[in-house]
């Protein structure tokens, strides 16, 4: 068993000797970064959330044996994302709070729609598929822009493409696109939709692992409520 395997750090000394515990005092000790894999989004409510499991479900079953082609997102993880922060310095964590607590302050509770479906960069392309979120869109754009205003001199730039609210369903494994889905697509287009009520913004953190993503809220900042 090589050193420090299965013993206690005094054991680890008491077994290396003094010629090994003076290099060891000699030894540096570095802080080890630590970075947060952070984005700010809309939680959806539990009506909208159980139309996006019917929605996903319909897709699902239109495209038959292609749907295992497609890397669907579990519904306790569907959002709303209005800006992808990155890995962030543990140290940092919390300006970048108070910087979505102050945009959240500076705007107020939005009245938005689950409207509709479709896909990037088309439904007969599509590459992610998605639910669209219709509403007080102006107002949610706003909220962005504030976000990006705030969070620019923290180093984590807005982007640069205009906003398109949507919350992701699922992404295509081929580049080329999900097969026989632009059908189901158009059709949910068309599909009654679901208000939804917006009254905070989360700050989450994403953790990756081979089963899929994992997001933990670490902050809530209510729309319109000083910080």
């Amino acid at each position: 068993m090589a050193p420090g395997q299965g013993f206690p750090a005094l054991v680890v000394l008491t077994w290396l000797g003094r010629a090994g515990s003076r290099a060891i005092r000699g030894q540096q000790w570095h802080h080890v970064a630590v970075n947060l894999r952070l984005f700010v989004a809309l939680e959806p409510p539990d009506l909208v959330r159980h139309r996006l499991s019917t929605l996903k479900a319909e897709l699902q079953r239109a495209a038959g044996r292609g749907s295992g082609d497609v890397k669907w997102v579990a519904i306790d993880n569907v959002h709303l994302t209005l800006q992808f922060l990155g890995a962030v310095p543990e140290e940092r964590v919390d300006p970048v709070k108070v910087a979505v607590a102050t945009a959240a302050a500076e705007a107020r509770p939005l009245h938005l729609e689950l409207r509709g479906a479709g896909g990037f960069p088309s439904g007969r392309r599509a590459r992610v598929l998605w639910a669209g979120v219709g509403g007080e869109v102006a107002q949610l754009t706003a909220l962005v822009a504030a976000l990006g205003r705030r969070l620019g001199p923290l180093g984590f730039a807005a982007e640069e493409r205009p906003f398109s609210p949507h919350v992701t369903l699922g992404r295509s494994r081929d580049p080329r696109g999900a097969p026989g889905l632009a059908a189901a697509l158009a059709l949910a287009a068309e599909s009654p939709g679901a208000p939804w009520r917006a009254t905070e913004v989360v700050l989450f953190q994403s953790f990756l692992s081979p089963k899929g993503p994992r997001y933990e809220a670490l902050a809530r900042a209510a729309l319109g409520t000083p910080g």
